[in-house]
């Protein structure tokens, strides 16, 4: 006890603060680090067992206390890849352990991070720039559906997105009560020609001879591009005719009938097809609303158009998406027509949504969700291990992870910056720096009445 011990009471609280300078020295050189937590000092006093009159202040030890759950700043990069928690969570990460290109071995081991700034590889793997490989689990393109259930790396490539053929066609129109076509502008009649329609089976045509009357009797529905098995795209053009104003007795009442026309070869001449008729007549009840066929869903037939076979295209309505109400042009108004199908396509970009999907946009035009990002919650964040290149590992104190988003949400083309606040650390350094030359004080005292024992024996 005595003086020596105030030596080695000093020399602990030197030790003490050099521990805290490291760590602000720390924080200090990763200040610009993506995803990094500053690691914090505490300090415990260490005191002797002695009676209850007889007991000291004691030495001091330094502990790390760690900031994990302490969100950084969100700063924006404009590359669709990265992305940042806003909130808790941690990124599932894997290392590569051997290997190169797609032949790349990893340690299939979970680690978890902070640092979003993730981008493609040569080989379609999510890295960042630490070297760490972001984890997930795959969408299945067509039902949409998650593969599997345990995080693996993931690797998107530009594989080709395959094409889809049309199976349906929504189209949304008002059809007008009196159609303003080519015969009835001249005086005559606004209904179909019949003469100009040939009974064939399996459909009524419209042959190249009889086409000239054809479109003086109807009126153009609008035209949409549709697509085969391979993708190939061929446009339809739809034609409408009125066949009889409607039977008011009938029941249900009706106020008109028309028949349904897709063009087949327009530049059709003598017996070739021209035009191709819809085996549904289309009928309008009083009020403008269709009243048949049942569910307003009508089928295109089968043809081939500039050498492209269309087959089984339902033209769906809705039941109320076509009207016939008024219009003084007679014109048909087709406010929406739009089909399902699409030629193949190859990835053009990548994008994170909210909710930690990877998006891919095809160029095709096809937005399709590729992978869920597995992102990792724990109960005690600040109890995780820490590693290089800002990524943490469990331990027994931090508990299981809990996989999920939970209350967060991934906020893409955005890192997380250092939560480190250099005016807060320089501040810790000049009360570190004066804490160790205290220390030092003390040091230099005992020696001197250490001096002055000796000198006693003089």
């Amino acid at each position: 006890m005595g003086v020596f011990s105030a030596l080695t009471t000093a020399v602990s609280g030197m030790q003490a603060q050099s521990y805290a300078l490291e760590n602000i020295s720390g924080n200090i050189a990763n200040s610009r680090t993506a995803g990094f937590k500053r690691v914090d000092t505490t300090f415990s006093d260490l005191v002797p067992d002695s009676a209850l009159n007889r007991q000291l202040s004691g030495s001091v030890a330094a502990y790390s206390q760690a900031t994990n759950s302490i969100q950084g700043d969100l700063t924006a990069t404009r590359i669709d890849t990265n992305a940042a928690i806003n909130g808790d969570g941690f990124f599932v990460v894997d290392q590569r352990q051997s290997g190169l290109g797609t032949n790349t071995q990893f340690s299939n081991s979970n680690l978890y991070t902070r640092r979003g700034d993730f981008d493609f590889d040569a080989n379609g793997y999510l890295v960042n720039g630490a070297g760490y490989y972001l984890k997930g689990l795959k969408i299945d393109n067509v039902t949409g559906q998650l593969i599997g259930t345990q995080p693996e790396v993931l690797r998107i490539t530009k594989e080709q997105f395959p094409a889809k053929a049309t199976t349906s066609i929504e189209y949304r129109a008002n059809i007008p009560a009196v159609p303003g076509t080519t015969t009835a502008s001249n005086g005559g009649s606004y209904f179909l020609d019949a003469t100009s329609v040939t009974v064939a089976a399996p459909n009524d045509v419209v042959q190249g001879a009889n086409i000239t009357n054809f479109l003086s009797s109807t009126i153009p529905g609008g035209s949409v591009t549709v697509y085969d098995e391979l993708g190939r795209a061929t446009s339809v053009e739809l034609r409408w005719g009125k066949v009889d104003d409607g039977n008011p007795a009938a029941v249900p009442p009706t106020s008109g009938t028309w028949n349904l026309f897709v063009a087949q070869d327009t530049g059709a001449t003598g017996t070739a097809t021209a035009y191709v008729k819809a085996a549904s007549p289309v009928t309008f009840g009083t009020t403008g609303q269709l009243v048949s066929p049942a569910g307003g869903n009508i089928t295109l037939p089968t043809m081939t158009i500039s050498g492209t076979t269309i087959t089984g295209i339902n033209v769906t309505t809705g039941g109320n998406g076509v009207t016939q109400n008024g219009d003084v042009s007679g014109q048909i108004d087709a406010r929406s027509i739009r089909q399902d199908g699409y030629t193949a396509g190859t990835l053009d970009r990548t994008s994170v949504s909210a909710d930690g999907q990877v998006i891919g946009t095809f160029s095709n035009g096809q937005v399709v969700a590729l992978a869920q990002l597995s992102v990792a919650r724990f109960n005690a964040d600040n109890a995780l291990k820490r590693l290089d290149g800002g990524a943490f590992e469990e331990t027994i104190e931090s508990g299981p992870p809990i996989i999920g988003l939970g209350t967060s949400q991934l906020i893409g083309g955005n890192i997380e910056q250092s939560n480190t606040d250099i005016a807060d650390e320089f501040s810790k350094m000049i009360v570190t720096q004066q804490a160790y030359s205290a220390n030092t004080k003390v040091i230099t005292t005992a020696q001197e009445m250490l001096r002055d024992v000796f000198s006693i024996i003089r």
